[in-house]
């Protein structure tokens, strides 16, 4: 369920190298190389060398700065950027589309997350904990996402479930066998009457399966919730950088069977709420927040 950024190719770097727009004061950020192009192409009318000449300037310019090293780190730096502003505007719209209970609740869990972390900065203080901290913050974004699609999944099987009434469809299935009974056997009315009743059926039997997955949801959503307690709490007690590590690793290898459950049942699920949040999200620093501007929508 990993999602990283695809891997940059040195067509990625050369591009990169091409579109480089330095920053000149007084001037902001210019399109030097292609400014450059362009003077070289102004001279080559007067003398046609000009021309060979910006090509080979060109092609050396671009070959030296594709393969630096450093500018190929800031291309993959920027690249991770883009990534992470995509994937929390993904993060915030899916958010802004659950009802202000639900936006309520997972603020919440956020809270939590964020509670974590903190602990996590005071355990690893004065020490080289940068890295563990980055694993830490993954885990608990990866549970974020999760619990997100859950929310989401519930809210589009409560919707879908209010459009039913149990009572009806079982009405109009013993209304439909009764008038089966009474009809001709092989006839056209017995056909259209069988077809009726396994459609009423199907339906009754979805209605089943969608309040089976809603339970499901219910208690997976309260199991996470929990757990992100029990996590905070116990590196409270512990005081113990690496136990919290093992405590996240733990809580975030159960989300495996979570994601299996939910691929498993996407058709009664339905659309989890915006691309990309389906898998992990890439190497965020901190957890994302939705509402740092203004409060939860009110639908």
């Amino acid at each position: 369920m990993a999602s990283k950024s695809a891997p940059l190719g040195y067509w990625d770097y050369l591009k990169a190298a091409f579109k480089l727009r330095p920053k000149v004061p007084l001037l902001g950020k210019i399109p030097a190389n292609a400014l450059a192009l362009g003077a070289f192409a102004v001279l080559g009318i007067a003398n046609p060398g000009f021309i060979f000449l910006g090509i080979a300037g060109e092609a050396a310019y671009l070959l030296l700065l594709s393969s630096n090293p450093r500018f190929q780190k800031v291309v993959q730096g920027r690249q991770l950027l883009e990534a992470r502003q995509q994937y929390e505007a993904r993060l915030t719209k899916a958010v802004s589309r659950l009802s202000t209970a639900s936006q309520e609740r997972y603020g919440r869990l956020s809270e939590q997350c964020r509670a974590v972390l903190g602990i996590s900065d005071v355990l690893e203080e004065g020490g080289s904990g940068s890295s563990l901290r980055s694993l830490r913050t993954g885990g608990l974004n990866q549970l974020l996402a999760i619990f997100l699609r859950l929310l989401t999944s519930r809210e589009l099987i409560q919707q879908n479930m209010s459009r039913v009434e149990r009572k009806t469809l079982e009405s109009d299935l013993r209304r439909l066998e009764k008038q089966l009974g009474e009809a001709t056997p092989d006839s056209p009315l017995t056909r259209s009457l069988e077809g009726t009743l396994e459609i009423q059926k199907r339906r009754l039997a979805n209605l089943d399966e969608a309040q089976d997955s809603l339970r499901v949801i219910n208690a997976e959503l309260e199991r996470i919730e929990q757990q992100v307690v029990l996590v905070r709490e116990e590196a409270a007690v512990s005081g113990k950088a690496k136990k919290l590590s093992d405590r996240l690793d733990s809580v975030t290898s159960t989300l495996t069977e979570t994601n299996r459950w939910m691929e498993q049942n996407a058709e009664i699920l339905g659309d989890l709420g915006g691309p990309g949040l389906e898998e992990t999200p890439p190497e965020l620093t901190e957890i994302p927040r939705v509402f740092e501007t203004e409060g939860p929508s009110r639908p």
